[in-house]
């Protein structure tokens, strides 16, 4: 790894700081904006897939700064600072910057490039499918794939037709490509832990429910290898984007080696 010599150790050096005070002014703002004016904020800059009507280019960059509960941005806030602040003291404000966005932007290209061939690409086909076929055959391959359409039909026509259920399918088609939305710097700061146990390796790591400490390399290994389980699990209960996680760790990997095989340098 290229050496970047640090002018001084900050506690909350520049980028840190800013992207800090980004983060929680947005949450402020989704949830004031959300109370008094019911005003989904999280609905406009939250990143929705490409082929929702919903989706806009600037939601790629918009999406991170952007969080769905307390709980949520408490986490993401604490890790970037905790993390975050050592990698920016020793690589350096603008390399620190262009990282932190690269690894967003990996995380949502791997969370919607998973999304797209497990759950989206399979569920437009059989949608298709019955809207081309409209038979009891077809709607029940489209039940056993999305259980929650059964419901929803009864709920569009108390005792629906075949007919019934064309329009409801094709309407729900859209509602089905707008639903996705992802929010949070969850991938960037899954990033700078990659790049924390990369850089840091043999640096211990504290936490209140470790019982012991732990180096930052063995962390970052238990802590992928978990997000890789719950990722493969599938559980949509537990609403976390896994791979986008995974994807940040992802893109973090392969950033990290590609700046060390050039020797990038960063003023």
């Amino acid at each position: 790894m290229s050496q970047y010599r640090m002018n001084g150790f900050q506690m909350m050096p520049p980028v840190v700081k800013n992207l800090l005070i980004i983060n929680v002014l947005m949450y402020l703002a989704t949830v004031v904006l959300g109370s008094r004016f019911n005003i989904d904020l999280n609905g406009l800059l939250g990143l929705h897939w490409v082929g929702s009507e919903k989706f806009e280019i600037y939601q790629l960059v918009t999406y991170m700064f952007m969080h769905g509960s307390f709980n949520h941005i408490l986490f993401n806030m604490f890790a970037m600072w905790m993390f975050g602040s050592a990698i920016e003291n020793y690589w350096g404000a603008k390399k620190f910057l262009i990282y932190y966005l690269i690894t967003g932007f990996g995380a949502a290209f791997c969370h919607y490039t998973v999304l797209y061939f497990v759950d989206i690409s399979p569920a437009l086909a059989l949608m298709d499918q019955f809207l081309m076929n409209p038979s009891q055959e077809t709607l029940n391959a489209l039940f056993a794939q999305i259980p929650q359409v059964q419901s929803m039909l009864h709920q569009y026509a108390s005792n629906p037709t075949m007919n019934d259920a064309r329009e409801f399918v094709n309407e729900f088609r859209t509602y089905y490509l707008n639903a996705p939305n992802v929010v949070g710097a969850s991938g960037s700061v899954f990033g700078l832990l990659l790049a924390f146990g990369m850089l840091f390796p043999n640096q211990r790591i504290f936490f209140i429910f470790l019982p012991v400490p732990i180096k930052a390399k063995y962390f970052v290994m238990i802590y992928g290898a978990l997000e890789l389980y719950s990722g493969l699990s599938n559980n949509p209960a537990d609403n976390v984007a896994h791979f986008a996680h995974l994807g940040g760790m992802i893109f973090g990997y392969f950033l990290l080696k590609y700046w060390q095989k050039n020797n990038t340098q960063f003023y």
